[in-house]
């Protein structure tokens, strides 16, 4: 099974509480996302968002600009549906990740799971290149993946544990460190999954 039938697979099949990212509120997202003062036009892409509850916020912040990417077309259809009308002001993208071409330059890029899933050099390399051109000179991104203390799977699938330092050392050459730190978070049957975040500026 390639990577888009296992997510269009598990968003036909399973319900927001039976799926371990689930957040009811994306705290950390919008803590970081208001730690910058972005102006609210700012373009902002929400990558591998899937039905993430994170547009929903930014709308209620005021950001005009929202993206939401994700490789499964069932998971945006779901957040569609939650938001109703609202659905019209974010623009919705079904892409792989490596796959990525935007149109425009991005100021805010947020990543909370994808990349881990990217377990090889070759899609790593792709990724960090796609987030360097996609993103404008002093843009921020804010990326968080399973910590070194974290699970070695996730929804079946083999993930790439992240330390700081790794982190750090991936995106050296384009970007400037703004902040690391870990977090824990409490999945919707109650287990305990550790996280690492970088913030980054593109230089």
């Amino acid at each position: 099974m390639n990577n888009k039938k296992h997510w269009e697979n598990v968003f036909a099949t399973k319900t927001p509480n039976e799926v371990s990212w689930t957040q009811e509120y994306p705290k950390t997202a919008i803590d970081y996302i208001e730690s910058l003062k972005l102006s609210k036009t700012a373009n902002i892409i929400d990558v591998g968002g899937g039905d993430s509850n994170l547009a929903d916020a930014l709308l209620d912040k005021g950001f005009l600009n929202i993206w939401v990417l994700d490789i499964s077309a069932a998971a945006l259809e779901r957040a569609k549906v939650r938001l109703g009308e609202k659905a019209s002001l974010i623009h919705w993208i079904v892409s792989d990740i490596t796959e990525f071409t935007p149109d425009i330059k991005f100021d805010f890029w947020y990543d909370r799971a994808v990349f881990h899933f990217l377990t090889d050099d070759e899609n790593i390399n792709k990724y960090v290149s796609i987030i360097e051109n996609a993103i404008n000179p002093n843009a921020h991104f804010l990326l968080g993946t399973f910590s070194e203390n974290g699970p070695l799977k996730c929804s079946g699938l083999e993930i790439k544990q992240y330390s700081e330092k790794n982190m750090k050392d991936t995106f050296q050459e384009s970007f400037e460190t703004i902040k690391c730190f870990t977090e824990d978070h409490i999945t919707p049957f109650n287990t305990t999954q550790n996280f690492q975040f970088c913030g980054f500026r593109k230089k």
